[in-house]
């Protein structure tokens, strides 16, 4: 369960009647609301649609990397199985072979990385965590001395030195977050406010990294990048 959930949970543990405004990747999944429209109880908030945007990155290395087809995905089992629902398919469907690589400690990112690597892995995909959001520099670090593309979650993915990073704009989100705050401080319910997802992303790539490791982005995925770092 990643670090923002077990926050989340502890003061619904504490608390049934405060109202509770939550922001994390998936509130159904982890099981913080009921459901999207009745999240019920004293919790609502924003899902950041975690497992959509997995899939959706992945995909996304698949268009900048056509010839890719064993991509390696590094998932951190606390964030829930939930993080993996689609990316079978998705795989299957863009003819790639996925490899799931767990990460639960500092201990297993040069070890995964090896069995990546072993299994040769063409391209990488960071799943959606916080404990990987803070690997993220060593991430970038074996990936560059591989060679290999990666692609990240949030924007410092490809700032810090990685290809590609995909994800919602935050601060749409955190504009959304003071909405659900003010609507709760004149007297709506938690339970009568739905959950929202975003609707605004930002794709970041970063062209000097791409050149570094020999890659090409197509010009059609360029032209959908918010930011071309170079």
């Amino acid at each position: 369960m990643p670090f923002r959930d077990l926050a989340i949970r502890a003061v619904q543990k504490a608390t049934t009647t405060i109202p509770i405004v939550a922001m994390t990747d998936d509130l159904v999944g982890a099981g913080l609301v009921a459901s999207l429209a009745r999240p019920c109880g004293n919790t609502t908030g924003v899902s950041i649609l975690a497992s959509e945007l997995n899939v959706k990155r992945l995909e996304l290395l698949k268009e900048s990397v056509p010839k890719v087809s064993h991509v390696a995905a590094f998932w951190d089992p606390g964030s829930g199985t939930f993080h993996l629902k689609g990316m079978e398919v998705a795989a299957k469907s863009l003819a790639v072979q996925l490899k799931i690589l767990e990460v639960r400690s500092p201990d297993d990112l040069a070890r995964q990385f090896e069995a990546a690597r072993k299994w040769h892995a063409e391209a990488l995909n960071i799943l959606a965590s916080p404990l990987l959001f803070a690997y993220r520099k060593t991430f970038i670090d074996l990936a560059a001395r591989s060679r290999l593309p990666a692609i990240y979650q949030w924007r410092e993915g490809a700032e810090d030195g990685g290809l590609m990073s995909y994800a919602p704009t935050l601060r749409d989100m955190y504009q959304r977050v003071t909405v659900f705050v003010d609507k709760i401080l004149k007297g709506t319910k938690p339970a009568d406010l739905p959950v929202e997802q975003p609707t605004k992303f930002e794709f970041i790539i970063n062209l000097k990294v791409a050149k570094q490791i020999g890659v090409t982005i197509p010009p059609n995925v360029l032209a959908r990048a918010d930011k071309v770092i170079k």
